[in-house]
C-alpha cells in the first residue's frame, strides 16, 4: 500500500475520533475556544512526533524560507476560515447540507491544482473523484432531497453557500500545505510533513488564540481548566493532521482528499457499533458509492 493511502486512511480515522471527542467540549466552551484547543494542545504532540521520528529514522530538520512561512500562514488561515464557514452553515439549520457541500473540497482542489499547479489526472482518477464526492453528497442529503429540483433548491440555501465556501477554503489550505512541504529542501517527505505540522499549528495557535484573547477573554481560562479533555482532542487532531500532511507530501491534494472521503464510512461505523444506531438503506448505498469512487481514484493513480 502506498504511504499516502495508508496515511490518508489513518487521517480519516483520527479525524472522526477527534470530532466525536470534540463534541463534549461544545457544552463547556465557545466555538472559537474549542477550535484553539486543537492547535494549542496539538503543538506539543506535533513536537513529540518530530522527535520520535528523528530518533527512529534519523535525518535533520530543514531551514524554513520566507516563502515556506507564507505558505504555512495561508494553510493555517485557510483551515481556520474553512472551519468558521462550516460552523456558520450549521447556524443556518443546515447541518447536513453544509457538511455535504463542504465535501466538494476534493473537486474544487482538483480544479485549483490543475490551474495553478498544473497537476493533471487520468480520466479514471477524475471519475473516481466525482463518484466519491457524489457518494458523500448522497449520504448527507438522502431523505432530505427527493428530486433534482430539491437538490437545486438546497444549493441556494445559505448553508450550502457557506458549505461551498468552506470546501474552497479547505482546498486552498490543503494546496498551501502541499506547497509548503515541497518548499523545504529535506530529502524525507514524511519529516517535512511533520515539521510543517508543528509550524502551522503554532501559527494557528497564535492567530486564533490572539483573536480569542481580544474578543473572548473570559473563555481563555477554560482552555486550561479542561486540559484533560482538551489534551485528548489536541493529540488526535495532531495525529490526524500529521497523516493528512504526509498524504499531501506524497500525492496530489485532490487524490488525497478523494480517498479521504472514507472518513464518512468511519462515521457510519462509529454510529452503528458504538452508538448502536441502525444503518439505513441509503447509508449502505452511499457507503458503497464512496468506496467505488476511492477504488477508481486508486486505479487511476
Amino acid at each position: 500500500m502506498p504511504i499516502w493511502v495508508a496515511a490518508t486512511l489513518l487521517a480519516g480515522l483520527f479525524q472522526t475520533w477527534r470530532t466525536a471527542l470534540q463534541q463534549r467540549l461544545r457544552g463547556q466552551m465557545s466555538v472559537n475556544a474549542a477550535a484553539v484547543v486543537r492547535y494549542l494542545y496539538g503543538v506539543p504532540v506535533g513536537v513529540l512526533l518530530v522527535v520520535l521520528y528523528l530518533a527512529l529514522m534519523g535525518g535533520s530538520l530543514s531551514a524554513p524560507s520566507w516563502t515556506y512561512l507564507l505558505y504555512c500562514v495561508l494553510g493555517g488561515l485557510g483551515q481556520i476560515i474553512g472551519t468558521n464557514l462550516l460552523i456558520m452553515s450549521f447556524a443556518q439549520r443546515g447541518f447536513a447540507v453544509g457538511t455535504a457541500y463542504s465535501k466538494t473540497e476534493a473537486v474544487q482542489a482538483a480544479f485549483i491544482a490543475l490551474i495553478f499547479l498544473g497537476e493533471g489526472f487520468t480520466a479514471l482518477a477524475w471519475a473516481g473523484i466525482a463518484v466519491s464526492v457524489g457518494g458523500t453528497l448522497y449520504l448527507s442529503l438522502a431523505g432530505r432531497v427527493s428530486s433534482l429540483r430539491d437538490m437545486l433548491a438546497a444549493t441556494a440555501q445559505p448553508s450550502a453557500v457557506y458549505g461551498l465556501g468552506a470546501g474552497f477554503a479547505f482546498a486552498l489550505c490543503a494546496i498551501a500545505i502541499r506547497a509548503a512541504t515541497q518548499e523545504l529542501d529535506g530529502p524525507d517527505a514524511t519529516l517535512r510533513a511533520l515539521e510543517t505540522l508543528v509550524v502551522i499549528n503554532t501559527l494557528q495557535t497564535l492567530m486564533q488564540g490572539s483573536w480569542l484573547l481580544a474578543r473572548e477573554p473570559a473563555s481563555v481560562p477554560m482552555l486550561f481548566r479542561s486540559w484533560r479533555s482538551s489534551a485528548q482532542v489536541g493529540a488526535l487532531s495532531a495525529c490526524g493532521s500529521a497523516c493528512w500532511f504526509t498524504g499531501f507530501a506524497y500525492a496530489p491534494v485532490a487524490l488525497v482528499r478523494a480517498v479521504g472521503q472514507v472518513e464518512i464510512l468511519f462515521t457510519l461505523l462509529f454510529s452503528r457499533f458504538f452508538l448502536k444506531e441502525r444503518m439505513k438503506r441509503s447509508d449502505v448505498i452511499g457507503a458503497l458509492v464512496v468506496v467505488a469512487g476511492v477504488v477508481l481514484v486508486l486505479l487511476g493513480r
